[in-house]
């Protein structure tokens, strides 16, 4: 079989990169509507996201190794196509249990599909600026992905119904399916074998779910409740064995510990993690911020994220460049302390009353700007002098921690905006506890750029013309 062009590869790998980015954000608005059609409990309206954020994070580890050692084209089909079946289900959903139940189908399917997305781009370009080149626009695509999730869900959410949030992967997955079938050589497989550590992959699951669930069951119950500490201390107790496991137990362990001795890998996930407790909760609370206290419609809050959505792709597009001149590091410093200063100014400004411009637009479009410019080279540095063999381990590490630090942001987050605002909330008490929520996010960001500047690899910048990142790829 003939060699695709290397565009119709990036171009596949973006496609269903943007899928799963998309689906994680593009429910953020259509929450409330959710919560009216099947009747669901307060307390759970959160776990919409979290049940897919949740199967995403616990198994995209799995979906890398498979990658490893299944090879591309059969992993990415897989993952396409569960992800798109559950999809549908999920649009077809009558009750909160079934809606979940396809939630989690459709998480595990993106954990098999994720992985593939970066390790087809390690294996197509070769390490240097055309790979540098590829992994910008990736991130690109990404960032543009989960700022667009919000506003194409406000818009099928008004003018059609919050189903089609979930019905409009449908046809995006078929398409991208077609594609893979038709390009992705058979042969695209690594020579690799060995075990896949699906009691590694539980234990981290479980442990993850059994850790969010405690922290969201302490805004009904109080922390010192048996149903919050508990889960809490069992998912501690479930995460050290999963490291003892991965470390003395395991014949072929998910996440061989070692790979974290590469500073670049270990200083990469630190500020991944960092930076992800506050951006990933961003439209969640951000929507239900202007649509519980602002009364905003869901093509109205929707249409309030256009700003983050600009500013990411200009932050992630403008990445790749200023990598060229000033080191991975130094970009993603300078990123993570304009997201903290948006943060700060966001949590500063948020109220009962106030212009949308200024309170909720600009501050933003400042943290969208910065986080854009931090992804791709966090993604380069954590795949930066990997071997070939183990690509999909590396991008799957690095995707885990994204997606963990997002269910655990979002979780202590809303956790956090609700214990302040109260029982009984008014108005401007809501608005409140959103602004102490996204004050915790800044500081969090803050600790991402001190983290940037102490942990990554402090790498040369390419200072000849002939090094430079190349306009097309």
């Amino acid at each position: 079989m003939r060699t695709p062009p290397e565009r119709v590869l990036l171009g596949l790998s973006c496609l269903a990169l943007f899928i799963v980015v998309l689906d994680a954000t593009i429910v953020a608005v259509a929450l409330p509507d959710i919560r009216d059609d099947l009747d669901f409990a307060g307390s759970a309206l959160p776990w919409v996201v979290n049940a897919y954020t949740l199967a995403f994070s616990g198994f995209l580890l799995i979906g890398g190794r498979c990658a490893d050692f299944f090879g591309t084209r059969r992993m990415m089909l897989a993952g396409l196509a569960l992800f798109t079946v559950a999809s549908l289900a999920c649009g077809l959903a009558d009750h909160p249990a079934t809606l979940l139940a396809a939630r989690a189908a459709q998480g595990l399917g993106g954990a098999l599909l994720m992985p593939t997305t970066l390790t087809l781009l390690q294996h197509t370009f070769p390490d240097g600026p055309r790979r540098t080149r590829a992994l910008m626009i990736w991130s690109m695509v990404g960032a543009v992905g989960g700022g667009a999730g919000t506003v194409l869900g406000g818009v099928l959410t008004d003018f059609l119904n919050w189903r089609w949030v979930f019905l409009v992967n449908v046809p995006l997955g078929v398409l991208a399916l077609v594609v893979a079938w038709r390009v992705l050589p058979a042969s695209a497989r690594a020579a690799r074998r060995g075990r896949i550590d699906v009691f590694g992959a539980l234990l981290a699951t479980c442990g993850l779910t059994s850790a969010v669930y405690g922290t969201m069951e302490s805004v009904p119950k109080g922390w010192s409740a048996p149903a919050v500490w508990g889960p809490l201390a069992g998912g501690l107790v479930l995460f050290a064995i999963f490291l003892i496991h991965q470390g003395r137990w395991a014949r072929d362990p998910l996440v061989p510990l070692g790979i974290f001795r590469a500073r670049s890998v270990s200083g990469a996930n630190i500020v991944m993690f960092l930076m992800g407790l506050g951006f990933f909760a961003s439209p969640v609370l951000l929507s239900l911020y202007l649509q519980g206290v602002h009364d905003y419609s869901p093509l109205q809050a929707g249409l309030a994220f256009v700003p983050v959505a600009c500013t990411l792709m200009l932050g992630a597009r403008g990445a790749g460049a200023l990598m060229a001149a000033h080191g991975t590091r130094r970009i993603t410093v300078a990123g993570a302390a304009l997201a903290a200063a948006g943060f700060l100014w966001l949590a500063l400004g948020l109220g009962e009353h106030g212009a949308y411009v200024t309170t909720v637009g600009l501050p933003a479009a400042l943290f969208g700007l910065g986080i854009g410019a931090c992804f791709t080279p966090i993604a380069q540095s954590a795949t930066t002098g990997v071997p070939r063999e183990r690509a999909g381990l590396a991008s799957g590490v690095l995707n885990t921690t994204r997606q963990v630090s997002g269910a655990v942001g979002l979780a202590v987050l809303s956790t956090i905006s609700a214990q302040v605002s109260g029982a009984h909330p008014t108005p401007g008490r809501l608005a409140h506890g959103y602004a102490v929520a996204f004050g915790v996010a800044a500081a969090c960001a803050g600790a991402a750029a001190v983290a940037a500047a102490l942990a990554m690899v402090r790498d040369q910048p390419c200072v000849a013309a002939a090094e430079r990142v190349p306009t097309s790829v």
